[in-house]
Order: C-alpha cells, then sequence, then structure tokens
C-alpha cells in the first residue's frame, strides 16, 4: 500500500511543471527527433497513450490493431491544426491542464475497471484522445519551430509505444497478469487525479504572496544576523 502511494504521489510530482507548460525537447538532431524526445520525456503526453494502450489491449487483438492506426493519425491531424490555430491553447491554459488531468483519470479508471468497452467505442476514444493531445503539442511547437516533422516524430513514437505496449497486453492469458495492468491502470488514475486537485487548487492572492515572502526572507536575515 504505501509503495503505491509513493508511486502516485511521485507520478503526480513529475507532472506538476508539465502541466502548467508544455515543454519542447531540443536534442540537436532535427526536428523529428525533437518530437520523439518531446513525447519520451512528456508524461502528460506519454501516459495516456500508455492507458489507451493498456485499454485497447485488454479489449483484445483487433481492438489493439485499430486503436494503432487511429491514435497517431488523429494525434497528426490534430497536431497540424495546432500548428495553424495554435491560440485558443494559448489563451486557456489553465482549461488545458484540467483537461489532461481529466484524461488520465478517465483513462486509468478504465483500464482499472477493464471495461468493456466494443472495439468502436475504444477507437473513437483514440481519435478523440489524439485530437485533442494533438492539438496541444501543435500549439505548443508553433511557437519552437519544429513543425510538421516534429509532429510526424511524435506520431511515430505514439505508434511504436501503442504497438509494444498493446500487444503485450493482448498476448495475456493469465488472469493475474491482466490484475498486474489494472492495477497500472489505477496508478495512472491515481495520477490524474492528484494532478487534476494541483491544478484546481486555490491560488493566494498576489500581494499576500509577496508579505509571505518578505516575512521569511526578515526573519532569514534576523537568524544569520544573530548567528553572526
Amino acid at each position: 500500500m504505501k509503495r503505491t502511494r509513493t508511486a502516485c504521489l511521485t507520478a503526480a510530482v513529475l507532472l506538476l511543471p508539465t502541466a502548467a507548460q508544455a515543454h519542447l525537447v531540443n536534442t540537436g538532431l532535427g526536428p523529428f527527433y525533437d518530437g520523439v524526445s518531446h513525447f519520451v520525456l512528456s508524461p502528460e503526453d506519454l501516459l495516456p497513450v500508455l492507458a489507451l494502450a493498456l485499454l485497447a489491449g485488454l479489449r483484445g487483438s483487433r481492438t489493439g490493431r485499430l486503436a494503432l492506426f487511429a491514435l497517431p493519425g488523429a494525434w497528426l491531424i490534430g497536431g497540424l491544426a495546432g500548428l495553424a490555430l495554435p491560440a485558443i491553447a494559448q489563451l486557456l491554459p489553465t482549461k488545458t491542464a484540467v483537461l489532461t488531468s481529466i484524461t488520465f483519470l478517465a483513462l486509468g479508471a478504465l483500464v482499472a475497471l477493464d471495461a468493456r468497452l466494443r472495439p468502436r467505442l475504444v477507437t473513437g476514444i483514440a481519435i478523440a484522445l489524439g485530437i485533442i493531445h494533438g492539438y496541444l503539442n501543435g500549439s505548443a511547437m508553433s511557437d519552437g519551430r519544429l513543425g510538421a516533422l516534429g509532429l510526424v516524430g511524435i506520431a511515430t513514437s505514439i505508434f511504436v509505444a501503442v504497438a509494444l505496449a498493446a500487444g503485450l497486453v493482448a498476448s495475456l492469458q493469465r488472469p493475474w497478469t491482466r490484475v498486474v495492468v489494472r492495477v497500472a491502470g489505477s496508478w495512472i488514475a491515481a495520477a490524474g487525479l492528484l494532478l487534476l486537485g494541483w491544478t484546481l487548487r486555490p491560488e493566494a492572492p498576489r500581494h499576500q504572496a509577496t508579505s509571505s515572502a518578505l516575512q521569511q526572507q526578515s526573519a532569514t536575515a534576523r537568524i544569520l544576523h544573530e548567528g553572526g
């Protein structure tokens, strides 16, 4: 139980900076590999993709194949839309962070519950996830100048990740192995819940924060003076 809590808290801490502002990775190898690195090093993209792959794998090989092609394709389309019209995501940073948290929570919960969804419904979820997160990626890349080639790198990484994860889960036969997959889904859902709570936390007024910082600096200076 303690290990589960520790894992959830660690995931939430890792997600906090990325939820506030999407980060771009510069590998020096070109836009394609920058896109690959961005996906691998962005938990807000990687974990929902992993959750969807686990969900598709639980529903069988046919559902896994549908998600394999639907998710990267929708991600690429959404990314191109983000490159063309980045203003929406840039004007609503808090709502996009909330939306990211909800995808964590919803997909993780579906995996944890082993929801018996039809292949078409899972495919629809994959398309919606791809368009939403792809758009957020594209809007972030409009400032980083990665362009369409960076999106192709992300889509390629998603294809590989879904192929490996969904294929592995679909091949599992023993009941306990499926339980392990469902536990992984519960961790993702817990991380999403913690991230959602952090995103919706009430922020202290600016003057209170400034006053608190000044008081802390004054107390620190007093301690140093007395110690000297």
